[in-house]
């Protein structure tokens, strides 16, 4: 399982939709063999179909599809994004942070849901990850609030 290594973390990436923030952070995951290029087509896909159902938290989006869309390992990568979008959620907009998920198994998925989750429900750690200068800061922000 990989979370929010440092490979799989981009700051201040430029996005002029909620389409290319997804494309962002789902090329992370690709490039570092987590998942095939066809699950980036599956969160597309997800996001157009569905909505912005995965924008869970004011400016935090975790766009996902399922494991058999081309996921090959467990993982979680985090895009900064320079400029926030709007996704088209009436209260979490516009989003910043997004977080692509990737499981390969509904046990997995919820596991990386957890910790995520965990990160994410303390003001502190998104703060953090807002003002984070590097893929570096947001791994040892990571490493410090898992250790608590």
């Amino acid at each position: 399982m990989r979370f929010l290594e440092k490979s799989l973390i981009a700051l201040d990436i430029e996005a002029n939709s909620a389409e290319d923030a997804i494309r962002a952070a789902g090329q992370l995951l690709v490039d570092g063999g987590a998942a095939e290029r066809s699950y980036i087509e599956a969160m597309l896909e997800s996001y157009r179909d569905k909505g912005p159902y995965f924008v869970l938290a004011p400016h935090i989006a975790l766009p996902h599809a399922k494991a058999e869309d081309g996921v090959r390992e467990a993982s979680v990568s985090f895009v900064r994004l320079k400029q926030p979008v709007r996704f088209g959620h009436p209260a979490n907009d516009p989003v910043e942070l997004v977080f692509a998920l990737g499981s390969s198994s509904s046990s997995d998925h919820i596991a990386l849901l957890r910790r995520l989750t965990t990160l994410l429900n303390d003001p502190a750690n998104v703060t953090a990850m807002r003002q984070a200068q590097t893929a570096g800061e947001v791994e040892a922000l990571l490493a410090k609030a898992e250790a608590k």
